[in-house]
This record gives structure tokens, sequence and C-alpha cells, in this order.
């Protein structure tokens, strides 16, 4: 009995998510470690599909690296033609495509859907003297060197911005001192644990440490304040920097029009739940759901738009 209804409430929400396709099972690739917000993103999109109706098992797996071009290459290579494949990528994968230049790239996967932007944070651990923004380019200033940043992969968003903040202080960011980690896991325990001096990250990914004290926000990157967030912006603080980190989902290499389609219903159905809406409040995301070939223009417009900020601020030839 149980089983039938299973099956029949399964039936059910597929019929909700308006007549999406229904997968037995979803895999998705998350080409970071767990605990940051290629993970997060994974995990919150996979529960959402199932909430839908349109996935009855979903299935993870983290592999992490060079800001996601790791994991990339074992999708591409491991998943072609797969019609029930997912990786999560991103602002992070692109700049880190953009960087390194390898040779598997975006283009050898299928484009399904951009899902949010999440602003980017700028941290210390609790324990720092450095208490606001003004303290943390004063000594950036003094000794670019002595500021250890932690974030993701070189080339990332999060080295981005530290390269911008560095910039726009009058400071060569070809000097900053960057510590690329593997995932945000990584990079929010070398925080806390004072290894280093500064960290940045979508602010979902630092969201429960800094309302739980071990971290002190300095800056958001946003437009305005976060809803219900007392961090002052980069702008407010005197930046001329506002910038998001975007998240998304691709598909498998050689799937067909059809199988891109059902893919693309799957994941609008499940932003449509209220699941997938209670993620994105939780985690202050905004949410930014743009699918199939629109998103592959943009993400060949942010390929174009990262390489050149990368070639700006010197992480990149």
């Amino acid at each position: 009995m149980k089983k039938i209804i299973t099956a029949v409430a399964f039936a059910a929400g597929a019929l909700v998510a308006g007549q999406a396709a229904a997968f037995d099972t979803v895999k998705f690739m998350i080409p970071a470690n767990p605990g940051g917000g290629f993970d997060q993103t994974g995990r919150n999109l996979g529960a959402a599909m199932q909430a839908a109706g349109v996935a009855k098992t979903v299935t993870y797996e983290n592999k992490g690296g060079s800001g996601g071009v790791i994991g990339l290459a074992q999708f591409v290579n491991n998943d072609k033609g797969a019609p029930n494949a997912l990786i999560v990528m991103g602002a992070v994968m692109v700049g880190a495509i953009e960087t390194n230049k390898p040779p598997i790239t975006l283009k050898n996967a299928t484009p399904i859907a951009r899902l949010f932007g999440d602003a980017m944070v700028v941290v210390v651990p609790a324990s720092s003297k450095i208490t606001s923004m003004k303290d943390l380019v004063a000594q950036l200033k003094a000794n670019p060197g002595s500021v250890s940043w932690s974030g993701g992969s070189r080339g990332s968003i999060d080295h981005i911005l530290a390269a911008l903040i560095a910039k726009e202080s009058g400071v060569d960011p070809t000097k900053i001192n960057y510590i690329p980690s593997a995932g945000g896991g990584e990079s929010a325990a070398a925080i806390i644990g004072g290894q280093v001096t500064a960290g940045l990250a979508g602010y979902s990914e630092f969201a429960q440490h800094i309302k739980s004290g071990k971290m002190r926000a300095l800056a958001v990157s946003s437009s305005a304040k976060l809803p219900g967030e007392a961090t002052a912006t980069l702008k407010e603080q005197g930046f001329n920097i506002e910038i998001y980190n975007w998240r998304g989902v691709y598909g498998a290499p050689g799937i067909t029009e059809a199988q891109q389609k059902a893919l693309i219903d799957a994941v609008v159905a499940a932003a449509n739940t209220p699941a997938w809406k209670a993620a994105l409040e939780k985690n202050d995301w905004t949410p930014l759901l743009l699918t199939g070939a629109d998103f592959g223009k943009f993400v060949d417009a942010e390929s174009a738009r990262l390489g050149a900020l990368l070639k700006e601020v010197g992480i990149a030839k």
C-alpha cells in the first residue's frame, strides 16, 4: 500500500508541475567539495525536483577542484548522452575556465537554466582586530601581502572581488595574497580558524557563520543591503563595486533537443515549488531564471565580460 500511495503522490506532483517529464533518477555532478555554494545549489534543486514530482530519486557526486573545471571534465567524459544528468555551474566556473583555458569547457555541455544570483560578502574571523572595510584597506595599503584572502579557485568570482577591492583602494591587484580553496567548507574553516585575514564568498555560503558570530561581515557586493541584514554595501563604503555570483545547471553533451527540453521543464517545475522558493528566501538568493538557448547566450556574454575583467586586474592573460 505504501508503494501505491507514493506512486500516486508522485504522479500528482508531476501533474501539478505542469506535465513536466518525470525522471526515475536525476544525477547531479556538484563540481566542488561539500558545504559550499555549488553544493547548496545542487542539493536544494534536487530536493525541489522531488517535491515537484519530476524526479523520483536524486543522486549527488561531489568532485572539487579548479573552480569546477575538474568536475566538468569528468561530467563531459562520463555522462555523454545521459538525458538525466545535470552539473551545477556558475560565475565561479566561468571565471575558472577563462583563467585556466582547459580543453573541456561549457561549450562541451548543454545549457539548461540559470537559477539565481547571490550577492558576495567580505568577512573576517570573529576574533580579528579588523572591524571594518576601512581597517582592512589600511592594512592592505600598508602591506598587500600581509592580507591573505580565502575564496574559491584562482580566477573565481571571489578572486575577482578581492582584486577589485585592491584596485579601488589604489593597490596593485597583482600583489594580493589570494589563497584558493576547493569549496566553501574548506574556506570557511580557514576563516573561522584565523588562518587567513579575510574571506570572500556568496553571502549564502557564510550566512550561518555570520549569524552564529563565528565570522564578522564587513561588506556585501549588492546594490543595496540584503533584506533583514545590517551589513553595508561596498558602494555605501566608497567602493564602486557591484558584483553577483550567479549559479545554474547544464546538461550532458550529446543529448537531443527533446531531452534538453525535458530537463528544462523539470527544472522550471522545481523552481515553482514552495521548497525552492523557501530555499531562495533562506539563502538570500535572487531568482534569475533563464533557460535553454537564451541561457547559453548569457553564459557566452559572461565569459567575455569576466575574461576581460580577469585580464584587467592581472589574473588572466
